[in-house]
Order: structure tokens, then sequence, then C-alpha cells
């Protein structure tokens, strides 16, 4: 299996780079994030003929989250069990639901493909809200891997986070002064390890940013950050057997502001790890 995420940054602008790089690479399942439309607004037609399923979940304008698939999607799930809401002003646990998060299982592995929130500010309800969010999912995944250890699970998406200072390469993104390399935040990307799961495109590719600012000349002076990822449980890393970022498509004409990541699974010798890259420690 080949498995890819990708903020794509509203589909319908870029719905045709998006399908021809899915074939042109070969990609099986393609988790989105920023489809930036309502569900029944999404562009279809153009991923089935190309061969593609396609589940998706959009409210309006804003966020949006999407998996094309050439294998059946089976149990779609729209927002993870326990997943927080957010609104404006308001406090209390029935806000209403961002449409932030879509699962469904797909040749055996259950995919997630999430939009974290932003935060916007470290003084903004909004950085709170990303917090609890990070947090219920975290709970959501040790909760379905302590049900089904051997569960392969991704969690891909826009994470909205740089873990460490090497996936910051902005020098407007500041810690103590802006969001996605806070502390706090930092801290809860790294609880997922202790939910069963590890990012398993770092030890294939150590460096390298998957998002650059349209602003400022960012992406010529590779000044990106690193915020997407592919985190996987115990059973999918021992798949993975190769893992790419597409820089090349942060290029070119209407681009997302955001690029690929892929990871290249071959399930049918999970079990056999011998010549497999030490992604859990």
């Amino acid at each position: 299996m080949r498995l890819a995420t990708w903020n794509v940054n509203s589909i319908r602008a870029r719905v045709t780079r998006t399908v021809e790089f899915c074939v042109r690479e070969h990609i099986d399942v393609l988790a989105m994030q920023e489809i930036k439309c309502k569900t029944e607004q999404f562009p279809y037609a153009a991923f089935e003929e190309a061969g593609y399923h396609v589940a998706a979940h959009g409210l309006n304008q804003w966020n949006g989250v999407a998996i094309a698939s050439r294998e059946p999607i089976e149990d779609v799930e729209i927002g993870f069990p326990g997943m927080p809401g957010f609104e404006k002003g308001k406090e209390g646990p029935d806000l209403p639901q961002e449409a932030r998060a879509i699962g469904a299982t797909v040749g055996g592995v259950r995919v997630w493909s999430l939009y974290v929130p932003n935060g916007r500010g470290l003084n903004d309800p909004h950085y709170v809200y990303k917090l609890d969010w990070l947090e219920k999912l975290r709970a959501y995944a040790a909760d379905t891997l302590a049900k089904d250890p051997d569960l392969p699970l991704a969690l891909t998406g826009d994470f909205n986070i740089a873990p460490t200072d090497a996936d910051n390469g902005d020098p407007t993104v500041v810690e103590g002064a802006t969001t996605h390399v806070s502390p706090p935040e930092r801290a809860a990307f790294a609880a997922f390890e202790s939910a069963g799961l590890a990012d398993v495109v770092r030890p294939l590719i150590p460096t390298g940013y998957t998002y650059w600012d349209y602003k400022q000349l960012r992406f010529p002076r590779n000044e990106g950050l690193r915020i997407d990822f592919i985190l996987g449980s115990r059973a999918f890393a021992d798949a993975v057997q190769g893992a790419e970022i597409h820089r090349n498509e942060r290029k070119g004409e209407v681009p997302s502001d955001h690029v690929p990541v892929v990871a290249d699974l071959d399930l049918a010798d999970a079990g056999d790890d011998d010549d497999l890259p030490m992604i859990f420690g």
C-alpha cells in the first residue's frame, strides 16, 4: 500500500493537480485536509474517473477532510469519539464540531485524515481548544490500541505542530511568541508515543519541511515547517518500507502551501522486520 497525506488547501481549486499526483505516484490511499467545501461539493467525479473511491466530510468553505482510495472504503467514521467542538465566545461540552477528522478502513488499515486546530495565538481560546483536541485524539488512539494492539492504525494529516527545532525553519515562528512550537503543543505531540504511535517518516527522512507560507518568499528561501505527519501503530510501522516528502509539489501553478507526505507499506511482510528501519525504539 502506498499511503499519502496532503493538506490540499481547497480541493476544488486543485482537483486536477491532486488527481494527477495520485495517478503519477501510484497512490493507493490519499488523506486530504482543508478541502474547503461541503461534502456534496467535493469533486468526486474526477477521482472516480481515475479509479478512486472517496469519503469526504466538509461543512463550509473552511476546514474539511477526505480520504480517497483505490480499494473500497469501509467503516467510515466522522469525528473520533470524544472529539471536542468549538464556538468562539462559548464554552462547554456540547459545542459544534468542526470538519476536522474522518476515519475509514482500507485494506485492513484504519486510516484517519486529521486537520488539527491551528491555535491562532497563545492567549486565544482556540489554543486551549487545540490542546484539548489533541489530548482527546491521543486518548482515543490509546483506547483503540489497548483494545486491539495488533491494529494497523494511521493518524495522518496536518498537525499544526513543529515537534522539534529542526522542524522549524520559519523565522516568524518563535517559541514563546507563536503557536506551533510552544512547549505544551510539542508535549501534546510527543504524548502520541505513549499511546502506541510513532512518526513513521522521520526515521527515513530526518530533514525537510512540508509547509511554506505563501508570503515573504518562504519557499524559495526554504523557510518552512514540518507539520504534516503519518503516525502509525506498531503493526502499521512494522509494515513501512519507505517514505517520501514531495517538495516539488510546492512548485508550479496554484500549489498548495503544503506538500504530500508518503509512506510505502508491505503489509504482507509486516511480521518480518529484519530489513526494515527501526521506527519504534
